[in-house]
């Protein structure tokens, strides 16, 4: 008589956004989940309940992300993230976005697809306001990278680079046939703002949240 086949056992992955480290050493170095990489002409975007990448829209016009583009895992951009873009721009009324907070990795090597985990050092980033909407974007870099490895302050990033990026996250959203939106950026901060923006949204995780998955260790480098 045959012998039952007995089924594989299997482990479900962990949610990109809830079940994975922001990292042991965040803010100074954070893990990020890359969604977007600079080929991709069409948007992908993670979806919430699921954890699985998704197709959010083919981009309708000549807009592609210069950077490695995803968000930092077990962040929100809610009340303390909200009221520090108040404090610095005078700006009333100001709510968090309600989306994890974004991050741009820049390297010098080509990363041709997304759904991916990296280890990346926070540099500064962009104070961003879409209508009355904090949408904060870090910048940084990726760790160890040979040419942008050793960078620590957005002054010393490419210029042309920098303006790149303001005029993706200017214009991206834009629908030449649709009314505009309301989207500026009304500062670009160094690294310890850029610190400061993701232990607040750290801090607006836990809130909304709980408490955050345990810490797992990085993996040895070989």
């Amino acid at each position: 008589m045959a012998t039952k086949k007995q089924p594989q056992p299997y482990s479900s992955q962990a949610h990109p956004w809830h079940g994975v480290s922001p990292g042991e050493e965040a803010p100074e170095i954070v893990t990020a989940y890359i969604e977007i990489v600079p080929t991709d002409t069409v948007k992908y975007e993670l979806d919430k309940e699921t954890g699985i990448l998704r197709l959010d829209r083919p981009q309708r016009f000549s807009s592609q992300c210069p950077t490695l583009y995803g968000f930092i895992p077990q962040t929100y951009c809610d009340e303390l993230v909200a009221k520090r873009c108040a404090e610095r721009t005078g700006i009333k009324d100001i709510k968090g976005d309600g989306d994890a907070l974004d991050i741009c990795v820049l390297t010098e090597k080509v990363i041709t697809n997304g759904a991916l985990l990296v280890h990346a050092i926070p540099v500064g980033g962009f104070r961003m306001v879409d209508g009355k909407e904090a949408d904060d974007k870090i910048i940084a870099v990726l760790e160890s990278d040979l040419v942008y490895g050793a960078l620590q302050h957005v002054a010393q990033l490419p210029t042309a680079l920098v303006e790149r990026l303001k005029h993706y996250f200017l214009t991206y959203k834009q629908i030449p046939s649709e009314v505009k939106r309301s989207v500026e950026i009304v500062e670009m901060y160094d690294q310890s703002e850029a610190h400061e923006i993701i232990r607040r949204s750290m801090k607006d995780y836990q809130r909304v949240y709980g408490r955050p998955a345990p810490h797992k260790p990085r993996a040895r480098k070989s």
